[in-house]
Order: C-alpha cells, then sequence, then structure tokens
C-alpha cells in the first residue's frame, strides 16, 4: 500500500512540473520579449492615468447631457398629507373635519422657456465634443511620448554600445603602447597618453550607462511599471525621409489639430450661451395639471377634484439685467474668436519648428552616414601603421577619437530624426506609428 502511494505522489508530482514550468517558462519569455513600437504606445495609451481621466469626463458629460434633455418632458409630483385639528374648532365650523388626508398629484409641462432648454441641450451636446476632443488631444501627446520614450532608449543603447566599443579600443591601443615601451620601441608619452584616454573612455561609458539606465526607467514610468523592470525593445535602425513640404504640413494641421477643433467649439458655444442670455427677453409658458383627493380617512375617498392651468410670466423690467448678460456674452465670444487666432498662430510656429528640426535631422544623417566608413578605415590605417611603427599613438587614438565621434553623431541624427518626425506628425495632429 505505501509503495503505491509512493508512486501515486511520485506521478502527481511530475504531471504538476509539467504543467507549471512551461507557463513559467512561457511567462518569461513573454516579459523578456522585445517591444516594438506599436506595443509600446498601445501599453502607454492603456495605462496612462490623463486618458482615463479624460474619459470619465466624457461619461461626466455624456451624462450632463441626457440630464438636460429630461427638462423637455413633464415633472410629475405627488404628495400624501395628514392633519389633526384642534377638537374645539372642529366642532365650531361645519367645514372643519377633526382628521384632514389629502392626496394631491400634478404635472408642470414647459411649453416655452425663451429657447433656454434646446439652447441648454445643445451646449450640453457640444461640451460632450470638447471632451472627446480632449481625450483625443491627451491621446496624442502620450503617443508622441511613448515614441520619444522608445527611440531614447535605443538611442541611449546605441551610445552605450559605441563607448564600451571605444573602451576596448582604447584598451587594446594601452595594450599595443605597453608591449612596445616594454621592449624599448615607443617612448613613455605613447603609453601615458593611451593610459589617459582609457581612464575618459571608461568615463565615458559609466556616463553612457546611466543613460541608458534613465531612459529605460522613463519607459517603465510612462508604462506605469515597476521602474527597474527590464526593457528590451526592437531596433529600429531604417529610416525613410519625410517627403512632404511646409505648405503641406501646415494644411494638415489647420485640418487635424484637436486644439483648432476645440476652439471652434468653443466659439459655437459662445454663440449659444448669448442666445441662451437672450431668454428673459421672452416670458415663459407652462402647462400645471392638479388632481386632489380629500377624505377624513386614509384613503382619502370623500372628495375628489382636479384642474389644468396654463401659465404665461414675463418679467419684463429688471433694470438692464439681461441687457448686461448679453453684452457679458459677447465678450466671451470675441474671447473665443481671439482665442482661436492665437491657437492657429501657436500651431503655425510649432509645425515649422518641427519641420525644420526634421529637415535638419534628415541632413545630419545625411552627412555623416558618408563619413562612417571613412572614419573606419581611417582608424583601421593608423591602427596597421602604429604596428609597424610608421605611425604615432597620437595618430592613433586621434582616428579613434574621430570614429567615436563620427559613430555617436550618426546615432544622435538617427534617433533624433525619428523623434523630430514624431513631434512633426503630433504637431500636424496625425496618430502615425512608424
Amino acid at each position: 500500500m505505501k509503495t503505491r502511494k509512493k508512486i501515486f505522489y511520485t506521478l502527481a508530482s511530475i504531471a504538476i512540473v509539467c504543467f507549471i514550468i512551461p507557463d513559467l517558462a512561457a511567462g518569461q519569455e513573454g516579459t523578456n520579449a522585445p517591444l516594438s513600437l506599436k506595443q509600446v504606445i498601445d501599453m502607454a495609451v492603456e495605462a496612462n492615468i490623463s486618458i482615463k481621466s479624460s474619459k470619465e469626463e466624457i461619461n461626466a458629460a455624456l451624462a450632463t447631457k441626457k440630464q438636460i434633455r429630461t427638462d423637455f418632458f413633464p415633472t410629475l409630483n405627488a404628495t400624501y398629507q395628514f392633519k389633526r385639528n384642534d377638537p374645539d374648532t372642529a366642532k365650531a365650523s361645519i367645514f372643519t373635519d377633526l382628521n384632514e388626508y389629502n392626496f394631491s398629484a400634478s404635472f408642470t409641462q414647459p411649453l416655452f422657456t425663451g429657447f433656454a432648454i434646446i439652447n441648454r441641450y445643445k451646449m450640453a451636446g457640444y461640451g460632450l465634443d470638447i471632451a472627446e476632443a480632449n481625450e483625443q488631444f491627451v491621446r496624442q501627446n502620450v503617443i508622441l511620448q511613448a515614441r520619444a520614450a522608445y527611440f531614447t532608449v535605443l538611442k541611449t543603447e546605441k551610445l552605450l554600445n559605441v563607448s564600451l566599443e571605444t573602451e576596448e579600443q582604447i584598451e587594446a591601443q594601452k595594450n599595443v603602447a605597453s608591449n612596445f615601451y616594454d621592449v624599448g620601441m615607443s617612448p613613455l608619452n605613447d603609453l601615458l597618453q593611451a593610459q589617459v584616454e582609457l581612464a575618459n573612455a571608461t568615463q565615458n561609458v559609466i556616463l553612457a550607462k546611466n543613460d541608458y539606465e534613465n531612459a529605460k526607467s522613463d519607459l517603465n514610468v510612462l508604462l506605469r511599471r515597476p521602474i527597474n523592470t527590464p526593457v528590451v525593445v526592437v531596433d529600429i535602425l531604417d529610416f525613410s525621409l519625410f517627403d512632404y513640404n511646409l505648405e503641406h504640413c501646415l494644411q494638415a494641421a489647420e485640418e487635424n489639430r484637436v486644439e483648432i477643433k476645440m476652439a471652434n467649439i468653443e466659439i459655437v458655444m459662445a454663440e449659444k450661451d448669448i442666445k441662451l442670455a437672450k431668454k428673459d427677453y421672452y416670458p415663459t409658458v407652462k402647462l400645471i395639471g392638479s388632481y386632489y383627493q380629500l377624505g377624513e380617512e386614509w384613503n382619502v375617498e370623500d372628495d375628489t377634484l382636479w384642474d389644468v392651468r396654463a401659465i404665461a410670466s414675463w418679467d419684463f423690467w429688471e433694470w438692464g439685467r439681461t441687457a448686461y448678460g448679453v453684452r457679458e456674452k459677447n465678450s466671451r465670444l470675441s474671447q473665443a474668436s481671439l482665442n482661436k487666432s492665437k491657437i492657429l498662430d501657436d500651431v503655425s510656429a510649432e509645425v515649422k519648428r518641427a519641420y525644420l528640426r526634421t529637415r535638419a535631422a534628415e541632413q545630419f544623417i545625411a552627412t555623416v552616414e558618408t563619413s562612417i566608413e571613412q572614419a573606419k578605415e581611417n582608424f583601421r590605417i593608423n591602427e596597421e601603421r602604429y604596428k609597424e611603427q610608421v605611425a604615432t599613438a597620437t595618430d592613433v587614438l586621434i582616428a579613434q577619437t574621430l570614429l567615436s565621434r563620427t559613430m555617436t553623431n550618426y546615432y544622435n541624427a538617427l534617433y533624433e530624426f525619428k523623434i523630430a518626425k514624431a513631434s512633426l506628425y503630433r504637431a500636424m495632429g496625425q496618430e502615425v506609428v512608424e
């Protein structure tokens, strides 16, 4: 019996291990799998608190619109009342009972309110449009932040690799100089110079590591993950030139920018607000219907009454209160129009800055790209010449510095171009993932 139990427990343990270990491995593989740019953007949009808050604002605006819509419908009211009169008073009057029960029901239907209800309802609809536009505005900002953080991780990673490679090359040069010095083939100055450059290269590696770690931390914060979560992203080295001119970008921004759409909506809302302020120039008309039941018992079955009334009221003199209110709303409309003009100016300036930044980065890439192979070949030649003692250590270190600077400039230009291009698309009001 004990042997059977041992066999059973052993088989059960094996089965559990077979099921659990693959799941754990798959989970780890999913955690360490490189993230694409689209995945990073989707994760940032999903995790961002401001986007969640803006969606709640949409829900609130929708509820406000539905709430105002109820003003079109009648209001129903019901009241049940019990009254106990003084016995002496009840005996002295034939019209007063000792116990009085009263049930009443009524409805109130607005017929005309100076167009107030319809204008409030339309303004609530525009308020919903503003909330939806603001959600899109926040989303576009988050997308830009995600793309910038993504490319910053790639850039700092590449610069770290350049720093490590530079350190390795200088260390090799230092070892060659040390060997030459030991056998009397080169002066002490060559060795000292190589040692100083190696120390500088090591310092650059430390700084590059910090920049890389900070870039990964910034991406984790954007994705609302633990700050030390491992970050692996898909490398993007290729790039495509931006094919549109400045005029196209300005036109696209004017058509697509959410801020301009919001400014247009605010102008329309200001116009509706003027109409709402004029409501007191008109009378209000409402229909009221009432139903009553009276009695000395709780079931109020003695008397039944009902009536329907149409009531019109008009405050025709308020010492200019309505006129002053209309003037205020006209000033608000002028403010909204001026605000739109300012937004158009700001958008145009933003688009031009992003466009020029993108074009400059393109030119930087084209300039430095042709010099990479030249810098590599120059370093190789000087390194070989130094080994043959036909070049100095200074020549090698200068060539190595030139190569390092060239690669650094290339990666800075490449990812600066990608970030600038993302900023330009954002300035144009477009959500483009490349």
